[in-house]
């Protein structure tokens, strides 16, 4: 028998987690969040125990091989958020609204999010920027839709920020993000996605809003913190950025065992005996004398 100890709670105990104890979580035990993209990520991140899974924009990249988050579309992402809520996770499914789906006016956000809730089971929505989304975000309050807040690195921005950098380097920068966070805040989001920004400037936002904040790329003084599950499990085929700590190297692993199989089939020792069916004996031995029988399987 093992004597390794699991970190989290047997699954008949564990508690279905809901926005309202997100939020409840401030200043407590830090959260836990990565992304799944399907049903066997959605059962993979809640068996390990994660507070929160995000379906997040990333499948973009991470998945459909797309060069940027804005190239997902809305229709990709009900696909795979219905595909996590699948699993029927305990933990609490966040979908992530794609670009330009909250962009234009508050009915149109609802409508979209409500089509992330209604079509593809999303529990809470997170959409990326700061005080210009907060007529959007009070929108989906009202209309009892838990949005998750998303400010920093915002992957939607890439082509007007210049690319992937940190943000908020400069004093002047990191008071206008000081000032988004608690604007979002004040909007009524129920956590904060703070993404590459420095560790001192996410501790001071951290202290400042009444909600959890969970980081990447952010350093240890957050409320919490989030990765992409493909990153963490090393099945990332391009870059890995600074942040991310691989706790596997899956990629390396099932290219090895596919290449196992492969020579496995050419030499004639897969399947065995034990992996294939069988006749009733009578029945393989009739087969096997029945004139023509050889001829005939050889067509087949």
């Amino acid at each position: 028998m093992s004597n390794a100890t699991s970190s989290h709670p047997p699954d008949a105990i564990r508690k279905k987690v809901t926005a309202p104890a997100v939020r409840a979580r401030k200043g407590r035990e830090p959260l836990t969040m990565v992304t799944a993209y399907d049903f066997p990520g959605g059962k993979v991140a809640d068996q390990a125990g994660v507070d929160i899974i995000l379906v997040g924009d990333s499948v973009a990249n991470v998945v459909l091989g797309y060069e940027t988050t804005n190239q997902v579309t809305l229709a990709d992402m009900i696909h795979h958020t219905a595909a996590v809520a699948r699993a029927r996770p305990r933990a609490l499914l966040v979908a992530d609204m794609p670009w330009m789906t909250f962009h234009v006016s508050p009915e149109e956000t609802l409508r979209n999010a409500g089509r992330l809730v209604r079509e593809g089971g999303a529990e809470a929505v997170k959409l990326e920027g700061g005080a210009p989304r907060v007529e959007m975000i009070r929108k989906l309050v009202s209309a009892e839709i838990p949005v998750m807040g998303h400010i920093g690195l915002t992957p939607q921005s890439v082509h007007a920020a210049g690319g992937y950098q940190v943000q908020g380097r400069r004093l002047e920068d990191a008071r206008l993000m000081v000032e988004d966070a608690l604007a979002l805040d004040r909007a009524g989001v129920f956590a904060l996605v703070l993404e590459g920004v420095p560790a001192s400037l996410a501790q001071a936002i951290t202290r400042r809003v009444s909600v959890p904040t969970i980081g990447i790329g952010a350093g240890p003084g957050t409320d919490g913190q989030v990765l992409v599950m493909h990153d963490m499990l090393g099945l990332n085929f391009g870059h890995y950025p600074k942040f991310v700590r691989r706790y596997a190297d899956l990629s390396r692993e099932a290219v090895a065992a596919i290449d196992r199989w492969i020579r496995d089939v050419r030499r004639g020792a897969f399947p065995s005996e034990d992996e294939s069916y069988h006749m009733i004996d009578a029945a393989a031995l009739e087969l096997i004398e029945e004139p023509g029988t050889d001829l005939a399987i050889g067509r087949r």
